[in-house]
């Protein structure tokens, strides 16, 4: 795996630590990779709760509560998807914010619509659900893909720290 070059897990863990929040993962593209880079902090054990490799959709939906309605109509490379699982994870977990992602990380299984590198990242706090698009960027490979959207989603999980915390407008 490429190295956080930019610290944002550091900052991330600097940031909950600070606001006394505590965070939980769903991952699907990344696999574990969001919950590798936080863990690989010192002092990480303070605000990570819970870690999912949600890579099938019966796990999406039987563990985190992903609608199959959602799943059938918008599949799982969707913005709703991600909220959902966002929204189910930190609800399993009992986190104050809740992050997923998934997307298509290749080299197959794009679509004119949705290419190669298309990332949904979703985040859940107590000031409601949202999600971000990462959109494809260029030849990347699966693993540049998959850093990519686990280095957004540790940037939006610190922007909604900072939203929770008062240091944002919501």
């Amino acid at each position: 795996m490429e190295t956080d070059n930019n610290n944002t897990a550091p900052q991330l863990v600097g940031l909950l630590k600070k606001y006394g929040l505590k965070i939980a993962a769903a991952e699907s593209l990344t696999g574990g990779m969001i919950s590798e880079m936080i863990t690989s902090v010192p002092g990480a054990s303070e605000i990570i709760e819970l870690g999912i490799c949600s890579y099938s959709n019966r796990i999406k939906h039987e563990i985190l509560g992903v609608s199959q309605k959602t799943l059938d109509e918008l599949t799982e490379y969707s913005h709703r998807t991600v909220c959902e699982m966002a929204e189910g994870v930190r609800r399993m977990s009992g986190a104050d914010i809740g992050i997923s992602t998934s997307g298509i990380a290749g080299p197959s299984g794009g679509t004119p619509d949705k290419p190669v590198g298309t990332v949904f990242i979703g985040v859940s706090s107590s000031l409601g659900t949202r999600s971000i698009l990462s959109p494809p960027d260029g030849n990347e490979s699966r693993e540049k893909v998959r850093v990519r959207a686990a280095l957004a989603a540790l940037a939006l999980a610190a922007e909604e720290a900072r939203r929770l915390s008062g240091k944002l407008p919501e």
